[in-house]
């Protein structure tokens, strides 16, 4: 069998350690050929490939982004994208795709199997976002690098006295927002689940510098006020329809400072929390992720995602991993509700 791998959406860590298994388990276990197609999509839609076997994924498991390159691409919004990817992979020789990716990525390959194309998928988003499984790698990665910044700005917070904020990403889940705020003690946590109240923030903003210490508020990128209480401006869309976010911690630093009298300043992480080598949890996950796609590949498990349940590694229908996004249940954290500003 000949096989097609493919990365799409924002890199992520971990992606290369996937990248590894399925073809050393591949090649190895099954003797089955592999093909890379280069920056998502867009590989299988105009046919640009790059070799993968053994020899080209030595050495990759520490490394972070996808020796594959990723994008954007979405073949759903170009016109024939669709035969154009099946009559390429029927040129190639090519027999089934592995799509490593995100709720885009895999709402593509969900698309595709509906239309007759062998697809298994793998999740991978920082955001920990997606539906049917309870962790994507990538997560684990970013919440460190997001909980280590954190750690950081306590100090010189306190040094000059100073609101600091703490922008992560986080479009419509909080979930780096909230594991990263809770590990490092922050002081308010906000995020898209639940519409902050300015007014309450710069309350807790206030409370904090009584206290001789000075605040750490640490905010998801896609996080917003109650309707009416700030502006917030809008952005141009992706290839899959998505705003481009980001600058709201400047926007909260600039309300806090006009409300409290307080200074404030704005740290936004960005894709530092995309970067950089994965974490042993990232690399574990990522290497059980591409063993078990790669058995169900074997198998003829197409039209599934592979998943962790618990600490197991299971699959479930892409229908089911796509269907909605996996966000924060506020409810459960009300213990913590100080943290939701």
């Amino acid at each position: 069998m000949r096989i097609g791998v493919l990365t799409g959406g924002g890199d992520c860590p971990g992606l290369n350690a996937v990248i590894r298994a399925a073809v050393r388990k591949g090649v190895g276990v099954y003797g089955h050929e592999f093909v890379g197609f280069r920056d998502g999509w867009r590989g299988p839609l105009e046919g640009e490939t790059m070799p993968l076997d053994i020899q080209a994924v030595r050495g990759i498991l520490p490394r972070g982004g996808t020796i594959l390159g990723s994008s954007r691409t979405n073949p759903m919004k170009i016109e024939g994208g669709v035969e154009k990817i099946k009559d390429n992979l029927a040129a190639m020789g090519v027999d089934a795709l592995i799509a490593i990716g995100g709720e885009d990525t895999l709402g593509v390959a969900k698309q595709l199997f509906d239309r007759g194309v062998s697809v298994v998928g793998v999740p991978k988003t920082i955001d920990n976002d997606l539906n049917a499984t309870d962790y994507t790698f990538g997560f684990d990665t970013a919440v460190n690098i997001a909980m280590e910044a954190i750690d950081r700005l306590h100090t010189t917070a306190e040094s000059h006295h100073r609101a600091l904020i703490c922008e992560v990403m986080g479009r419509h889940a909080g979930w780096i927002a909230l594991h990263a705020g809770m590990a490092a003690g922050a002081n308010v946590i906000l995020i898209p689940e639940k519409p902050f109240d300015i007014d309450r923030v710069c309350a807790y903003v206030e409370s904090r510098f009584k206290t001789r210490y000075a605040p750490i508020i640490v905010v998801a990128e896609g996080a917003h006020p109650i309707e009416g209480q700030m502006t917030l401006q809008d952005g141009e869309l992706d290839a899959f329809g998505h705003v481009k976010l980001g600058g709201i911690g400047e926007m909260l630093a600039k309300e806090i400072e006009k409300r409290t009298g307080k200074e404030a300043r704005t740290t936004v992480l960005g894709h530092i929390q995309r970067g950089g080598t994965p974490t042993a949890f990232d690399r574990v996950l990522a290497t059980r992720f591409g063993l078990r796609a790669i058995d169900a590949v074997h198998d003829g498990e197409f039209g599934a995602m592979v998943a962790l349940r618990g600490t197991d590694i299971v699959t479930v229908g892409l229908d089911e991993a796509t269907k909605e996004l996996k966000t924060v249940p506020v409810s459960r954290y009300a213990e913590a509700e100080v943290f939701f500003g």
